[in-house]
């Protein structure tokens, strides 16, 4: 307790070290403890399913047909789930419901939409979650009861918390359904696309709009679950997939999804895998900052320590031993860090908020979720503060414990600047701190590049004042194509009439959200089999649709009140499918084979980005609303009206449905490219830090070895030397471990490039302009730094410098 007593006094004597020391060091923790926080919540934390390490989820992918990830179908899933040997159970959840196809919920006041899915009986079972209220549903209600299960946010918030609740009756989609559980609240790590479900029924194998012979046909739509049974391995199960595989193609040689491989993960990696690559550039980012903040304090105490030569050759001359000297500094740097670590968690605690309300969107965190620091990341915090303190205190300590006593008990002398070994560990300080801060330069301009490109690149629509909202039309109403186009017509003609609103549409899906994919092939040609037709997204429009969007139509006709179901099938393609499919020829007048059917090319229309932001167009074809459709519609209102209002106005003109997610296609875009916005703000602001915090190391070490050198300046300027020559002289010293540094961070900065290369768009890795600039930029500051003190050093008094020698 007395040397920590000690540290303390000897800290509040020292108020500028101390502040200098403990703001920089709890910057790096508090930023460390934020990513950490997050990294903990998204990665660390788990799922809250019993041994979420024995449960899998089984996806498809065609790389010959540029797939990946998509669904298994409903007879790929019964062939798996009635011959596999791997799993103590099999479970599917139809994600297009999920993803898409809210529930219309009615009888508790107004309609509205919400979301949830239709599962398999055993669903909830696999994944080892069980009710709070009532029961998970039954073998025998699979196929053709109408029960729900809900969560316990729609028990409390939308039923009240009844007591009563099961055997209570909630209508979907016009449909009544009997409510016989009330489940945990589900987390946003398993449910991304859609963090507020609230609601499942059975019948998985159903999909509005299709057919049972057209779902038998391979359409991929299931997201499929199992739990490995004990002692089974994920490189076992992986390793028998291809015999199960054989079997399907075996017996269902011309489905869709014959050629398709399945592939097989283990939840932790599949929830995360998305964002991996991304937090773990943070991590190591953040890391980076923390390194220099403690190499700069290092040099502080390290300054510090030589400088209490004289204290320290008292206390050994009257028997201190080097140890309990040593001791004593070591607790000095441990109370830094440790205050230091207090002050960042209460920075993290106020930061850790802030990222999923900002990224709630394209991250599976809740909005309000973070709100506190939990046990995990408050023991990392106090870890990495008394971490930091021992790496930093250490070496100081050991080196200041070295003291001559004769030496040290003079009152002035020469050496106070400490030994050729100090002076050099100074310089492996700077040079490391520089080191570091051009790798996360180099790292932030190539992110801060890449985003600036991807938000520029054309979308093939004008997303400004553009409002869109999602029905799902309950199957009871509208069963069949007429129904739901008398329900387009009925609207848009309502719509059209409404004041502030310049046009309307609608359509099956919109860019950047949700699309369908269809099999097609060249009408004029031999038809290929099932299996070896390409698949491209295909999408269900009313007349009016490009105009709202702001989509060019390039050449041929627009879609008008002529195409009717009755009417000749005709479609239009964009450019980029008329290159593709139709190179040097005129595509209008030719036809596709869709759905079984010849479709008439009568249009050609400008390409639009409806998968992703980054990924270029390809071919994509339109075909009329009223001869084409499902029960999922999508309004589209181009207006200057706000969100809530235009809301208002739709919603005015329906009666039996509500609108699901209404938002602003700006918003739609900028959701899209998100998790490219945090990353390059984030790294940014890290890069900032690092350089900051570089530029105050540099500064730090030459003004220590001017002050420490004004004798020997003295002695030079007296003998002769030139203003220039002692700039020359304290620049070039300071600036040697400066471009050390420099040399060995543009080495890092390729290796930062590869970690980083699939997280680019149109830049490369290693683009020798941003790695030039980023130099060029550090180099600067730090010549900037180094300047300052020797232009102070210039104005050395000889006379009084050598009095003071």
């Amino acid at each position: 307790m007395n040397d920590i007593r000690f540290a303390l006094r000897k800290l509040r004597q020292t108020p500028a070290f101390t502040f200098i020391a403990i703001v920089t060091l709890a910057l790096g923790i508090g930023l460390n403890t934020t990513i950490f926080s997050l990294i903990n919540d998204l990665f660390l934390r788990g799922l809250p399913f019993k041994e979420p390490s024995r449960i899998v989820h089984l996806d498809n992918g065609d790389k010959g047909r540029d797939l990946a990830d998509v669904g298994l179908s409903a007879p790929r899933y019964q062939l798996y789930r009635d011959g596999q040997t791997l799993f103590d159970g099999f479970a599917a959840e139809n994600s297009a419901a999920q993803n898409s196809s809210p529930f219309t919920l009615t009888g508790l006041g107004d309609p509205v939409q919400i979301f949830g899915g239709r599962v398999t009986s055993n669903y909830f079972d696999v994944l080892g979650v069980r009710p709070i209220l009532g029961r998970n549903f039954l073998p025998e209600e699979e196929e053709s009861a109408d029960v729900a299960l809900v969560t316990k946010n729609f028990w409390q918030e939308r039923l009240g918390g009844d007591p009563n609740v099961i055997g209570r009756s909630l209508t979907l989609d016009g449909t009544p359904h009997t409510i016989v559980g009330v489940l945990p609240n589900v987390p946003a790590t398993w449910f991304a696309a859609n963090p507020t479900a609230e609601v499942w029924t059975t019948k998985p194998f159903q999909l509005p709009g299709f057919s049972h012979e057209q779902l038998m046909r391979g359409s991929f739509f299931l997201r499929v679950v199992g739990r490995l049974k004990p002692g089974m391995t994920v490189q076992q199960a992986r390793a028998a997939l291809p015999s199960l595989e054989e079997s399907y193609r075996a017996q269902y040689p011309n489905n869709i999804d014959s050629a398709f491989v399945t592939t097989l993960r283990t939840l932790p990696e599949d929830v995360t895998r998305n964002f991996r690559a991304g937090f773990a550039t943070l991590f190591a980012a953040v890391s980076f900052v923390l390194l220099i903040a403690c190499s700069n304090v290092a040099n502080l105490l390290l300054v510090r320590f030589s400088g209490r030569r004289r204290e320290i050759a008292l206390r050994m001359a009257i028997g201190a031993s080097r140890t309990s000297v040593a001791r004593l500094f070591v607790f000095e740097s441990l109370l830094v860090s440790v205050i230091a670590g207090a002050i960042g968690a209460f920075v993290a605690w106020q930061l850790v908020p802030l990222v999923p309300r900002i990224a709630s969107n394209f991250l599976p965190l809740e909005a309000n979720h973070a709100t506190t620091l939990s046990v995990p990341v408050l023991v990392f915090t106090i870890g990495l503060s008394i971490l930091t303190g021992l790496l930093m205190g250490i070496y100081p300590a050991l080196q200041g414990s070295q003291v001559d006593l004769v030496d040290g008990l003079k009152e002035g002398g020469r050496g106070t600047s400490g030994s050729v070994r100090q002076q050099r560990f100074r310089k492996i300080l700077v040079g490391a701190q520089v080191a570091l801060s051009v790798t996360l330069l180099v790292g932030a301009a190539l992110l801060i590049t890449s985003f600036i490109r991807l938000s520029q690149q054309n979308l093939g629509f004008r997303s400004q004042n553009l409002w869109t909202g999602a029905i799902t039309l309950p199957t009871s109403q509208y069963p069949d194509r007429p129904s739901r186009q008398r329900f387009v017509e009925q609207t848009l003609h309502e719509l059209r009439s409404v004041p502030g609103l310049e046009s309307a549409t609608i359509s099956g899906d919109i860019p950047l959200v949700g699309f369908s994919r269809y099999l097609y092939a060249r009408g004029d040609r031999d038809v290929p089999p099932v299996e070896k037709r390409e698949i491209v997204p295909g999408h269900e429009i009313t007349p009016g649709y490009f105009k709202t969007w702001g989509v060019p139509l390039l050449a041929g006709r627009d879609f008008n009140e002529h195409d009717t179901a009755d009417g000749q099938k005709v479609c239009l393609i964009s450019q980029a499918g008329a290159k593709q499919v139709f190179p040097g020829e005129n595509p209008i007048g030719k036809t596709l084979f869709l759905a079984n059917a010849q479709w008439e090319i009568v249009g050609i229309v400008g390409d639009v980005r409806s998968l992703q932001v980054a990924e270029a167009p390809g071919m994509e074809f339109y075909r009329p609303w009223a001869q084409y459709n499902f029960p999922l519609v999508n309004i589209t209102v181009r207006t200057n009206l706000k969100v809530d209002a235009v809301t208002k106005l739709v919603q005015s003109a329906l009666t039996k449905v509500a609108i699901a997610v209404p938002q602003t296609m700006d918003a739609v875009v900028a959701r899209a490219i998100g998790q490219a916005r945090l990353m390059m703000w984030v790294l940014g602001i890290f890069a900032g830090v690092a350089l900051l915090l570089a530029s105050i190391g540099i500064y730090g070490a030459v003004a220590y070895t001017v002050e420490q050198r004004t004798g020997e300046i003295g002695v030079r300027m007296a003998l002769g030397a030139q203003t220039r020559d002692v700039l020359r002289l304290v620049v070039n010293q300071g600036m040697k471990p400066v471009l050390i540094g420099l040399g060995i961070g543009i080495g890092s900065a390729f290796a930062v490039g590869r970690l980083i290369a699939s997280q680019l768009y149109q830049v490369s890795a290693h683009n020798p302009a941003l790695l030039v600039g980023s130099t060029l930029l550090l180099a600067t500051i730090a010549l900037i730094a180094c300047l300052l003190p020797a232009r102070r050093a210039t104005r050395v008094d000889p006379i009084q410098a050598l009095r003071t020698e």
